[in-house]
């Protein structure tokens, strides 16, 4: 097995949940870390038992593959840095702060040949995983991602600190260009929007109805898909994963419950309702064990510099349809 030589740019919050779980994993050695808090960078490395980077190309010089968590004002700079030097490149979500910074980047990395993942870590959620067996092609979808209020988050609107996380998965489930965008949303406890919901429709027929709100009182992840002969409902946070289908005799499952049958149509069809087993891995190691694999075969990573960008588009798309519609209601 190759043991992967690994360094993180920015070693706060989230920084200190991806060092965490490298410092656990057979496949990486976390060499160092980097941040411009020296204390910070000081007490990651004394935590983690790695060398504390006096610069970001000290860094680089040291590993083989960077991790990087700063601030999104500053992706676009770390990673470009990163892949200039030849360094495949995990980076936060979302991918950079502008569509044009995000284009950089996959011009860059394409350029030079060299892997980027970007850390749309509910991709690895294993309450979306247990959907890997299931052929799924939904034609509407609901999502609720809802978060009490915390500082942190509030230097960018809540469409690219919550919301982007559901058009991730929406846009690795409708494979079809999308055809329309309706939003709102209201600025309540920041500069941007702090609530927001979204229609996104796609060129095929499917459609999302997307909300996402940072000043909740409880905490809520939650997407319900629906599709021909089909619902599934995923609630990230429990990590559960149901699914109620309809499906001829010769298609049942042995783990499914027989809830009843429909006579009508063509043929006979039973009610079907299943609990796909839920993986039992962290999410933060297995997207880290994926760009891993991606690296070692030579293949695309899961979740591309190009679908970061696909996402951060239709994240912006979303923000510029509400700070019009802020303006037209005379909103400032």
């Amino acid at each position: 097995m190759m043991v992967h030589k690994v360094g993180l740019v920015g070693v706060g919050k989230l920084g200190s949940f991806h060092c965490n779980a490298l410092s656990h994993m057979s496949e990486a050695e976390l060499v160092g870390v980097y941040d411009t808090d020296e204390k910070q960078r000081l007490a990651a490395a004394t935590k983690f038992n790695c060398a504390a980077c006096s610069s970001e190309d000290e860094l680089l010089d040291a590993v083989d593959i960077v991790g990087v968590a700063v601030p999104t004002s500053q992706h676009s700079t770390v990673v470009c840095n990163a892949l200039r030097r030849g360094k495949p490149v995990f980076v936060e979500k979302p991918i950079a702060g502008t569509i044009a910074e995000a284009e950089e980047i996959v011009a860059l990395a394409a350029a030079k040949k060299i892997p980027v993942q970007v850390g749309h870590i509910e991709r690895f959620n294993p309450a979306i995983r247990a959907l890997d067996a299931f052929d799924l092609h939904p034609l509407f979808i609901e999502s609720h991602r809802l978060a009490p209020f915390d500082p942190r988050g509030t230097d960018v609107a809540v469409i690219l600190d919550l919301m982007i996380h559901d058009i991730d998965i929406i846009l690795s489930l409708v494979k079809s260009p999308v055809s329309a965008i309706h939003a709102n949303g209201v600025a309540i406890v920041s500069d941007e929007a702090d609530i927001a919901n979204a229609r996104i429709e796609f060129a095929n027929g499917s459609v999302a109805n997307v909300t996402a709100s940072r000043i909740s009182q409880r905490k809520m992840r939650k997407m319900r898909l629906f599709q021909q002969d089909a619902y599934v409902s995923i609630d990230f946070l429990q990590r559960l994963t149901e699914v109620f289908r309809l499906a001829e005799r010769a298609n049942q499952s042995d783990a499914a419950i027989h809830l009843g049958q429909i006579d009508k149509g063509k043929y006979q069809r039973n009610i079907l309702y299943e609990k796909p087993p839920v993986p039992d891995e962290d999410a933060i190691e297995a997207e880290w064990k994926s760009f891993f694999n991606a690296i070692d075969s030579k293949t695309p990573p899961v979740i591309s510099a190009e679908d970061g960008l696909k996402a951060l588009t239709v994240a912006m798309r979303i923000r510029e349809k509400i700070g019009d519609a802020a303006v037209q209601s005379g909103v400032s």
